[in-house]
């Protein structure tokens, strides 16, 4: 593999590990989307309508500002994506991610955390944020707790040497 960026939002620290367990694994270096207002524990109340994320989500067209910037992103062949699982997609922070920077002729797979809900339609979104010609690999759903061993056979299984 070639030099790898391991990007992740995580909300509440689940993708935050896991983002850590994969970046060893590849020998990848992190970067983490913290949104410029980062959210509160009542922002992520799923289960109010109201919520600053349930709006987001309702909101096709939000784009959570990013607080940095990867500061050479032409340096990766490789992109890992990684997030939580938000109303069966990624956050649209991470479509602000995505939508930030060219990735023609880099790899992007995307990884995700979710407590139940698997990848959805997920690929389909990332793929549409991406300008120019990029090499999408199918994204996976791990456990929060994946061992070195599972995200090894992942990385195998995706040919990317």
């Amino acid at each position: 593999m070639k030099k790898v960026l391991v990007a992740y939002f995580s909300a509440s620290g689940v993708t935050e590990n896991l983002a850590k367990n994969l970046a060893q694994v590849v020998n990848g270096d992190l970067f983490e989307m913290k949104p410029v207002t980062a959210y509160t524990t009542a922002d992520l109340d799923w289960k109010d309508a109201n919520s600053r994320s349930s709006l987001e989500m309702k909101d096709p067209n939000s784009r959570p500002a990013i607080a940095q910037q990867v500061s050479n992103m032409a340096q990766y062949d490789t992109v890992f994506v990684g997030f939580p699982i938000w109303w069966y997609v990624c956050p649209r922070i991470v479509q602000t991610f995505l939508e930030s920077y060219d990735f023609s002729g880099k790899t992007v797979i995307g990884f995700a955390t979710s407590g139940s809900s698997g990848m959805g339609k997920t690929d389909d979104v990332l793929k549409q944020c991406c300008s120019g010609e990029t090499n999408w690999k199918p994204g996976k759903r791990l456990n929060a707790n994946s061992d070195t061993k599972t995200i090894q056979e992942w990385i195998d299984s995706l040919h990317l040497s």
